[in-house]
C-alpha cells in the first residue's frame, strides 16, 4: 500500500511493542507489532488520529464488529483486538499475514490457472460466509486478499461493509478497477452482485497481470476505466492456458447486467469446481458453516450428546444456481440452472438404496475436522476436506 500523505507515528498501546509499518491507506495505517500475551506478531490496523468524522469512526468500528462475527472462517483474517488508546487512537489487533498479498504476487508474476481456480473457490467460500451471515464485503480486489504463514488466502478490509442491502457511505470509496458498472450509477446496489463481479475481476487480475480494463498503452485514467467497465466488452485474456469455460466463467461473474451474473459466490465457485474437474484437477473444497438443525425429536433426558453436523456436498455436474442469504426470486440468466433430472430439489443425488439386512455405509473420516469448529464437506472426488484452525 501507499499514501501521499506522512505516515502517521505508531500509537504506544499497553500490552504490544512496535516493530515496523506495513502499510497505509486513504483512513488508516497498518504497523506489526508484537503483542506481549501471548507472545505473537500481530498486524495493528490504527485509524488516522486526524479523522474526527463520525462515519469514519462508525465505519471503523463496523469494521471490527463485522470480521470478529466472520473471522473463525479459514480464509478471512482473524481478528485479535478492537480498543482505543488513551490518546483517542482507535486500532484492530489482527493475525499477521506474512506473506506476500495477492496484489503484490500478480505484479511480479502471472498465476497459473489451477491456483487461480483453487484460490477463486476458497475465497467465494469466505464471501459465501459473509453473505449468509447478512454481510457484503464491497471492496474485494487483490490488494484485500492477504497470504498467510500456511500459504492461504484471507480476506480483509471489510471497511466499507454493510449489511446486504444498505449503501455504503458516501465518503467510504471505492476500487475502480474491481467495480461493476452500477456502481458508477445511480440507484440501489445488490451488495451480493457487487461481490460476485468483484471477485470475478480479482480473478481475471490473477490471470492477466492487470485489472480487467486497464489497456496497456492507452489512457488508464479514472474517467476512461468507468467508461469501459460500463460500455466495452470483458477483453478476452488470449491465454493458451486458459480454458474458453473459464473465459466464459469470468464473463457471466462479470456480466453487466447483475441479473446475468452467478446468483451467489457459491453458484461462482460450483463453476470454477466443474473447470476444475474438467481440467483433471483436484477439486477444491469449498468450506462453509451450516447451521445446525434443532432435533426436537429428542426429548432431553439430561444427559450430553454428541451431534453430527450436517454434511453438505458439492458436486461440480451440478448446474443450479447456490441459495444464499437472504433467499430471493432471481430471473433465469447464465449462472441460474436448475438441477439435473432426477436429482430431489436439493440438488444433490439421491441416497442409494441398500439391499435388505445390509449395514448403512459411513465414511471411515466422517468426523474429521470437526473440532475445527468448520463442517467438513464433501468435494466431488468423495474426499473430506477439513478447516485447520491455525489460530
Amino acid at each position: 500500500m501507499s499514501s501521499k500523505r506522512p505516515i502517521a507515528p505508531p500509537p504506544p498501546i499497553p500490552g504490544f511493542t512496535y516493530i515496523s509499518l506495513l502499510g497505509s491507506g486513504g483512513f488508516s495505517d497498518v504497523y506489526l507489532y508484537e503483542q506481549d500475551r501471548p507472545r505473537r506478531k500481530v498486524a495493528v490496523k490504527v485509524l488516522l488520529s486526524d479523522l474526527k468524522t463520525e462515519g469514519a469512526r462508525r465505519r471503523f468500528e463496523s469494521e471490527a464488529n463485522l470480521m470478529a462475527q466472520l473471522s473463525s472462517h479459514p480464509y478471512i483474517v482473524t481478528i485479535y483486538e478492537a480498543e482505543v488508546t488513551d490518546a483517542g487512537h482507535s486500532y484492530l489487533a489482527m493475525e499477521y499475514c506474512s506473506r506476500p498479498s495477492l496484489d503484490v504476487r500478480y505484479r511480479r508474476q502471472r498465476f497459473s490457472v489451477d491456483e487461480v481456480l483453487a484460490v477463486g473457490i476458497q475465497v467465494a467460500s469466505a464471501v459465501e460466509t459473509a453473505h449468509r451471515a447478512g454481510i457484503a464485503h464491497r471492496d474485494i480486489k487483490p490488494a484485500n486478499i492477504l497470504v498467510t504463514d500456511y500459504n492461504r488466502p484471507a480476506l480483509t478490509d471489510f471497511g466499507i461493509s454493510g449489511t446486504l442491502g444498505d449503501t455504503a457511505d458516501e465518503d467510504a470509496g471505492m476500487s475502480i478497477p474491481w467495480s461493476p458498472p452500477e456502481q458508477f450509477a445511480d440507484g440501489p446496489v445488490d451488495g451480493i452482485m457487487v461481490d460476485v463481479w468483484a471477485l470475478g475481476a480479482t480473478l481475471y487480475t490473477l490471470l492477466a497481470g492487470r485489472s480487467p480494463f486497464v489497456m496497456p498503452g492507452s489512457d488508464n485514467s479514472q474517467r476512461e476505466l468507468i467508461s469501459r467497465i460500463t460500455n466495452s466488452p470483458l477483453p478476452r485474456l488470449g491465454r493458451a492456458d486458459v480454458p474458453d469455460s473459464l473465459e466464459r466463467a469470468l464473463s457471466t461473474a462479470m456480466a453487466k447486467s447483475a441479473a446475468s451474473r452467478y446468483s451467489s459466490a457459491h453458484a461462482f465457485a460450483l463453476a470454477l469446481q466443474r473447470i476444475q474437474a474438467e481440467l483433471n484437477l483436484s477439486v477444491t473444497p469449498f468450506e462453509v458453516l451450516e447451521e445446525p438443525h434443532q432435533d426436537d425429536s429428542h426429548p432431553d433426558d439430561g444427559f450430553e450428546e454428541t451431534r453430527v453436523r450436517s454434511i453438505a456436498a458439492i458436486d461440480p455436474e451440478r448446474t443450479g444456481s447456490a441459495p444464499t442469504f437472504p433467499a430471493r426470486t432471481r430471473p433465469q440468466g447464465p449462472g441460474n440452472g436448475a438441477p439435473p433430472s432426477g436429482f430431489p430439489p436439493s440438488g444433490l443425488p439421491p441416497a442409494p438404496v441398500q439391499p435388505a439386512g445390509a449395514q448403512p455405509q459411513v465414511p471411515g473420516n466422517l468426523f474429521a475436522g470437526q473440532q475445527s469448529g468448520h463442517q467438513p464437506i464433501a468435494n466431488p472426488a468423495g474426499e473430506w476436506a477439513h478447516a485447520t484452525m491455525l489460530r
